[in-house]
């Protein structure tokens, strides 16, 4: 099989070369995002199993804490939420901070992913190209040959033509697979933040809320005015 494939690799002509380079750069920037995804979903889940339960408590600090050791997504947006509450209680401006958190992880988590759909067009293209110009030169050839080896040699040389675009297809078909797996795996990264940061609002919200209950419940009654003695 290993020769086999070597053979293809050499019959196919000048144009096999840049697409294995395509191929070979395209499943590096997969893998290498694939391996981001999976760290960041690793410690985006363990951050937020740790700060939840420090949200409930109102153990403030301790989040702040965990958000700078772990250095995860989630981490670094509900600090945010929190700096934005000791600035104001209102759950509009805190949801707000929050946003803007999940907007500047969002660039982190996409960066280089579109690069493997371009790989993989570049690939079909470099395929049809060095098809076209092995045609060209087939028949250029054929143009100038003896008519006794007019059909074997065109026959040979559409042949060696089709093996890159065969090899095309076979470099963009694995890179799209990967571009739409990683895709599906940063959605779901995000759809996390998001659900993360709407249910850590909501804590903060009832949390703002029992406070000032508690506070209201506290403030003495203000003294009723006596009738005046006459």
């Amino acid at each position: 099989m290993l020769d086999t494939a070597i053979g293809f690799f050499q019959n196919g002509g000048p144009f096999m070369y840049p697409i294995g380079l395509v191929l070979v750069v395209g499943l590096a920037v997969a893998i290498e995002r694939w391996v981001f995804l999976s760290v960041a979903k690793t410690s985006n889940r363990r951050a937020f199993d740790r700060i939840l339960p420090l949200l409930r408590k109102k153990d403030y600090n301790g989040v702040v804490e965990v958000s700078r050791s772990s250095q995860a997504p989630v981490g670094r947006i509900i600090a945010s939420g929190l700096a934005r509450m000791q600035q104001t209680p209102r759950r509009e401006e805190i949801e707000y901070a929050m946003e803007e958190g999940v907007m500047e992880a969002v660039p982190r988590l996409e960066k280089r992913t579109a690069y493997i759909a371009t790989l993989a067009n570049i690939a079909t293209l470099l395929g049809l190209l060095g098809t076209i110009m092995g045609l060209i030169a087939a028949f250029t050839a054929v143009a100038e040959a003896d008519p006794s080896e007019k059909a074997t040699l065109l026959s040979q040389s559409i042949s060696v033509a089709m093996n890159t675009t065969a090899f095309g297809l076979m470099a963009a078909i694995p890179l799209l697979l990967l571009h739409t797996s990683i895709q599906h795996k940063t959605n779901e990264i995000i759809d996390s933040l998001e659900m993360a940061g709407v249910k850590c609002l909501n804590i903060l919200s009832a949390n703002t809320l029992s406070s000032g209950t508690k506070s209201s419940a506290a403030k003495p009654a203000a003294p009723k005015p006596q009738a005046p003695t006459q």
